[in-house]
């Protein structure tokens, strides 16, 4: 297939988008992105990663958080003498991605062995770097602290506790970075779900926004619902300020946390869309899905509409055990009527994944908004 015919089919895809928004929608457009796809292309290094969380350190870097990383070669479309480790991050020069460009970090041991870029200091398990955020001149980073539990195949592993990691010198090159980690002592974590924030982040006002996710796995893989807490932006660190969304109140503590809607995902994002005034989730449907959904809300705890499929994911077609999650936007990257959308395809094959180089790295979208005339309402839908 040439790229001017996949290019052709990405029109008409878009196209067909846009004419099927449904009434009371905003019309809006996907696009593939492939020149941006190359960036994250790589043959020696770092090879491939997923999660994918973007902050915003300035108007010109944006600073990449990554999970489980490949590090090592691709010969012929396969990981070789390669490593996975538990994390990495990258900084991005630039927004274009035609001239933009990207350096990745990992740390090496003493024997030259790659190594997660940051590890508990409690040394217990591993941390997947979730959302960050730059708060009162510091870097904030949640970081997932997991352990392996004895399951065979690509899940085996569970959720003990969430850090908080607190940079002080995020402008500094990151093989400098003086890293505080701060246990977070909300939460719970059991065979039955867990509850935990980072899962998306967001500065509104005075505030930072810090959603997470509640699960009751009793109700099967819809049973993740969306949480939220909030915290005045100097005071990240300070749990005593956190409050938490109960009813339409914020309190104290996480007692009758209101559930905001249900099919979440571990992994999403949420951020204001200024050409149509309202606040964007964007996640993976049930957090394993084929489907990128998206939800509107005119405030940034609620109400959220109605989910409204935007996207299908192409490569979970390519083989039985492919499939696709973490869809989340990076609004620090995204002009004001766009949001650009990242996604992962996986298998449950772990040496399927490590033989098909074409996954396991970040897929990326266009979503274009048409601009909403002044005076023109956006209509709610009813929540789940």
């Amino acid at each position: 297939m040439t790229l001017r015919s996949v290019a052709k089919k990405c029109i008409l895809f878009a196209l067909f988008l846009s004419g099927c928004a449904l009434a009371g929608l905003p019309k809006y457009a996907v696009e593939t992105l492939p020149r941006y796809d190359a960036l994250f292309c790589h043959k020696k290094g770092w090879t491939g990663a997923d999660a994918v969380y973007s902050v915003a350190l300035n108007e010109t870097v944006t600073l990449w958080l990554f999970g489980d990383t490949w590090i090592g070669d691709v010969v012929d479309g396969r990981h070789k003498d390669a490593t996975m480790v538990n994390n990495s991050i990258a900084l991005q020069h630039g927004k274009d991605s035609s001239t933009a460009t990207v350096k990745f970090f990992w740390q090496t041991t003493k024997e030259g062995k790659p190594t997660a870029f940051i590890t508990p200091d409690d040394g217990t398990g591993w941390f997947w770097i979730f959302d960050g955020i730059v708060a009162d001149e510091k870097l904030y980073l949640f970081l997932m602290q997991m352990i392996k539990t004895g399951e065979k195949g690509v899940f085996g592993f569970k959720h003990i506790g969430t850090w908080l990691g607190e940079v002080e010198n995020p402008h500094d090159d990151p093989s400098m970075w003086r890293i505080k980690q701060y246990k977070i002592p909300f939460g719970r974590y059991s065979k039955d779900g867990n509850v935990f924030f980072g899962s998306a982040l967001m500065r509104d006002g005075n505030y930072v926004y810090i959603y997470g996710s509640s699960e009751d796995w009793s109700q099967g893989m819809s049973g993740r619902s969306m949480i939220v807490a909030r915290v005045p932006h100097n005071k990240m660190a300070d749990f005593r300020q956190w409050r938490f969304l109960s009813d339409g109140k914020w309190q104290v503590d996480m007692t009758g946390l209101s559930e905001l809607f249900n099919g979440a995902a571990t992994e999403y994002s949420v951020c204001y869309q200024p050409s149509i005034r309202q606040y964007v989730a964007i996640y993976t449907e049930n957090g394993m899905s084929k489907n990128i959904m998206m939800r509107f809300s005119p405030a940034p705890a609620g109400p959220w509409s109605s989910a409204h499929k935007v996207y299908e994911c192409p490569e979970v077609e390519w083989h039985k055990m492919y499939f696709c999650y973490a869809a989340k936007a990076h609004p620090e990257i995204s002009k004001k009527d766009e949001l650009i959308i990242t996604y992962v395809c996986n298998s449950t094959d772990f040496w399927q994944m490590a033989a098909d180089t074409r996954i396991y790295r970040p897929r990326f979208l266009r979503m274009k908004f048409a601009t909403q005339a002044k005076g023109e309402h956006f209509v709610h839908h009813k929540r789940d």
